[in-house]
C-alpha cells in the first residue's frame, strides 16, 4: 500500500488563520526591505555569518543536550583542528559547524534530494565517533522524540516516529511533495517548510541527530526561497531561547497526526513567529542599531555596560550587571566577535574595551 502522505500534508498547510496570513505578509514585508535595502559591506556580512555559524553551532546542539558554551565554541573553531575529538559535544558542534557552512556556501547548488539528505545526515556526524555506523543511513531500530532540559537530561518522550521498515518510504514520498509543492502550488514557501519540517521529526529517519539536521535543513530550504538574510541571524537561537514553546508546539502538533484531526496550526504559528523574529532582527541590520539587534538580553546588558564605563574587566562587569561570570564571559566572545570590543592584557589580568 503507498503512504498517503501527499493529501494529508497538503490539508495540512491548508487551514489558515488570520493569524498566520499576518505572520506571512509581515515576513514577505520584512523580506523586501532587506533585499531592498542591504547595504553593510563585506566585512560586516562576513562577520556576522561567522557570528552566526557560531550561535546556530551552539543553540541547535544545547538544543539536543551538548554542554559547550558560545565562547567555547569559538575557541574551538579557530583553534582546535583535528580528526577525532573526545568530547561528545565538542564532536557535534565541529560538525555541525562545518555542514551549515557548507550550506550557507552552496545552497544554491544543493537540490532537496534523499541523497543530498544523506550527504547532510553524514557532514554533520563527520566527527561524532559514536555514529560511525548510522550516519548517512536509514535507522534500522525504533526511536522516538525526545525532551532535554538544560542539563542535558532526558525529560520526556514527546511522540512515537515511523517504523524503522517504512522509513525510506516515508522520506522519499516527503522529498517528493516538498519539491511538487515548492514549485507549484500557490501555498507560501514558508507553509510548505514549516509541513516538511514537522513530517520530517515525525518521520525521524535517522537514529541520532534528526534535530539538528532538521535545523539545518530549515536554513537551507529557507535559503533556497529566497530568505538571503538567513546566514546572517541564527534562527536556532531563537528556538533556544524558546525551548520550552518550541516542545509543546512540536507536541501539540505531533500527537494529532495520523488520527481523523491532523491540525499543525501549533507548529505553523511557532515556526513562523521564530521566522519573524529573524526577518525583524535582520531588517535590524540595516539600521545605526544594526549590531545591538543581533545581542541576546544578557549580551546586549553587557555591551551597555561597556559603552557606558569604556573600559571594564571580568569581575567589574558581573558586579554591575548582576550576571554570572561565565555569562558574562561568553557576552564578551560574542562582543569580540563583533569587533565592538577589544580585550587588553591576558589572563585575569585581562579587560576590555570599547573598539
Amino acid at each position: 500500500m503507498k503512504y498517503p502522505i501527499r493529501p494529508a500534508l497538503n490539508q495540512r498547510i491548508s487551514h489558515t488563520n488570520s493569524a498566520i496570513n499576518a505572520m506571512l505578509s509581515q515576513i514577505d514585508g520584512l523580506r523586501g526591505e532587506w533585499t531592498g535595502g542591504v547595504n553593510l559591506s563585506p566585512q560586516i556580512l562576513g562577520r556576522l555569518k561567522k557570528s552566526a555559524l557560531i550561535t546556530s553551532a551552539g543553540a541547535s546542539t544545547r538544543i539536543e543536550g551538548a554542554k559547550l558554551s558560545d565562547a567555547e565554541i569559538e575557541r574551538l573553531i579557530n583553534g582546535l583542528k583535528f580528526d577525532k575529538m573526545a568530547d561528545r559535544s565538542a564532536q557535534e558542534v565541529q560538525g555541525y559547524y562545518e555542514t551549515l557552512e557548507f550550506i550557507y556556501d552552496n545552497y544554491s547548488d544543493i537540490p532537496i534530494s534523499e541523497n543530498y539528505i544523506f550527504e547532510l545526515h553524514t557532514r554533520m556526524l563527520a566527527y561524532s565517533d559514536g555514529d560511525i555506523r548510522h550516519k548517512g543511513a536509514y535507522k534500522k531500530l525504533e526511536n522516538s522524540v525526545k525532551m532535554y532540559d538544560a542539563d542535558g537530561a532526558e525529560v520526556a518522550t514527546l511522540f512515537k516516529t515511523s517504523p524503522a521498515l517504512v522509513v525510506e518510504q516515508h522520506t522519499r514520498a516527503l522529498v517528493g511533495w516538498f519539491n511538487d509543492e515548492i514549485g507549484e502550488s500557490n501555498h507560501h514557501p514558508l507553509l510548505v517548510i514549516a509541513g516538511f519540517l514537522v513530517e520530517f521529526l515525525r518521520i525521524h529517519p535517522f537514529q541520532d541527530g534528526n534535530g539538528r539536521l532538521s535545523r539545518l535543513l530549515t536554513d537551507l530550504l529557507m535559503l533556497r526561497a529566497g530568505f538571503a538574510y538567513v546566514p546572517y541571524l541564527s534562527q536556532a537561537k531563537i528556538i533556544e531561547d524558546n525551548k520550552a514553546e518550541y516542545y509543546i508546539a512540536l507536541r501539540r502538533s505531533q500527537v494529532t497526526l495520523g488520527t481523523a484531526q491532523e491540525d499543525i496550526t501549533a507548529w505553523i504559528e511557532f515556526f513562523l513567529q521564530v521566522c519573524l523574529r529573524q526577518a525583524k532582527d535582520a531588517v535590524g541590520l540595516l539600521t545605526g542599531e544594526n549590531v545591538e539587534k543581533t545581542l541576546s538580553r544578557y549580551q546586549l546588558a553587557v555591551w551597555e555596560h561597556i559603552k557606558k564605563v569604556g573600559e571594564a574587566n571580568i569581575k567589574a562587569t558581573v558586579a554591575a550587571t548582576n550576571i554570572e561570570r561565565s555569562t558574562v564571559r561568553q557576552a564578551y566572545a560574542k562582543l569580540l566577535g563583533l569587533k565592538l570590543v577589544e580585550r587588553i592584557g591576558e589572563g585575569r589580568a585581562s579587560r576590555y574595551c570599547l573598539k
